[in-house]
């Protein structure tokens, strides 16, 4: 038997180490859901799943209780939309300016600033958000509050906006270089250059930063509980208050019983929220295959 030389059984040792990252990666994932399962189906023993679903009251404590999370979800889809509109835009213009178009000491003084902006707890930027935009949004339309949908779109926005520009950034920077002097010597602008190459081969590293902004959206809960108002009501329009079904979980869970009605419902308030959060992901795997193709 001939003897393994050290550098592959450090190969070996290696790859093993990875694979078992990412078995327990998905072990982990699996066994959360099963605890979610285990926790939430109990509802559904005294409410059927179209009423909890569909249902357009939530009073958990009422007599008898309601649990229809329909509000709940409009909010969150709203919020999230408003978000994305806002963030993804903006966040890949400034990628690509970064990546493409900055002199280098602005580049860098540029991606220290929007990491510090990460770096920045999502309660403070909730507090900002309550204190100062609420006001100026509330006087701007004229309205009742400012503690809206749109106030909680702009605020995870600027939340989202560091996760989506770093990583994007780093796609387009990644670009070979070649694929850039290829188009020069072609003829093509600079213009022309970033965005129908270099932004074309990055659109996979692309598209991940703008899947994790909106996984950084959707699942936020303490900035967009201090400044959507937190009305379990169905919105219709983004000048309306409206309650997430993050901010539902944080709010009640403390004063929720142990193992009564109202605590399975906020866990199966959870499987919706993994459910919703899985679809967006598997989305956007479908979209990435289908474009390497």
């Amino acid at each position: 038997m001939r003897p393994v030389s050290p550098r592959k059984l450090k190969e070996w040792v290696i790859e093993k180490a990875i694979l078992l990252s990412g078995v327990f990666s998905v072990v982990f994932v699996l066994l959360i859901f099963l605890f979610l399962l285990r926790e939430g189906l109990s509802l559904f023993r005294g409410e059927s799943v179209i009423d909890f679903i569909f249902g357009k009251s939530w009073y958990p404590i009422s007599q008898p209780p309601r649990f229809g999370i329909l509000p709940l979800i409009l909010g969150s889809l709203l919020v999230t939309l408003g978000a994305a509109a806002i963030s993804v835009p903006i966040g890949i213009a400034a990628a690509l300016f970064i990546a493409e178009i900055a002199p280098r000491r602005l580049k860098e003084t540029l991606k220290a600033g929007i990491e510090l902006l990460a770096a920045i707890p999502s309660v403070v930027i909730g507090f900002i958000g309550m204190i100062t935009l609420g006001p100026w949004i509330k006087n701007l339309f004229n309205i009742p509050t400012g503690l809206t949908a749109l106030t909680g779109s702009v605020t995870l926005a600027f939340m989202a906006m560091p996760t989506i520009v770093s990583i994007a950034e780093d796609a387009i920077t990644a670009v070979p270089r070649q694929y850039r002097e290829a188009a020069i010597a072609m003829g093509a602008t600079q213009w022309q250059t970033t965005w129908r190459i270099v932004a074309r081969a990055a659109r996979p590293g692309m598209l991940a930063a703008v899947m994790l902004g909106i996984g950084r959206v959707i699942g936020e809960t303490m900035a967009v509980m201090m400044v959507t108002g937190n009305a379990a009501i169905s919105p219709s329009s983004f000048l309306q208050p409206v309650r997430t079904l993050t901010a539902t979980i944080a709010a009640e869970m403390g004063e929720s019983v142990q193992g009564g009605p109202h605590y399975a419902a906020l866990f199966a308030i959870g499987i919706v929220l993994f459910i919703i959060t899985f679809l967006i992901n598997g989305v956007a795997d479908l979209y990435l295959h289908r474009s390497r193709r």
